[in-house]
């Protein structure tokens, strides 16, 4: 990920930031899988895996395709993004220095909107 800005840090950090998303990386790491398959090996339901899917994707940690079966059905194939994440207190500061001011959460505390 190299000099990443603020804003990615704190979206990858977010995105990572749940067992059921680490799990599905973890997963992933041993090869591509479609929904079904993933569902079934993790043990949560594909709906829930789709949520899952699709922030990972959204954050640029996996990447989907589709493909079709023997039997002529559209399967989604999921795969992990090669991607690499060096935290150190340096690399933090700088990233810092690249925030947006939009969607901190942080309430302002003389209570102005």
């Amino acid at each position: 990920m190299g000099d990443v800005s603020g804003d990615r840090l704190i979206e990858v950090l977010a995105t990572l930031a749940s067992p059921h998303r680490l799990r599905v990386l973890a997963a992933l790491t041993s090869g591509r899988a479609y929904v079904s398959q993933l569902a079934r090996d993790l043990g949560i339901s594909r709906a829930l895996l789709q949520v899952h899917l699709k922030k990972l994707e959204k954050a640029g940690l996996v990447t989907a395709h589709l493909e079709l079966s023997e039997d002529g059905k559209a399967l989604k194939y999921y795969e992990v993004s090669p991607f690499s994440l060096h935290l150190t207190p340096d690399v933090m500061a700088v990233a810092v220095t690249t925030l947006s001011n939009a969607g901190d959460g942080e309430a302002d505390p003389k209570g102005n909107s």
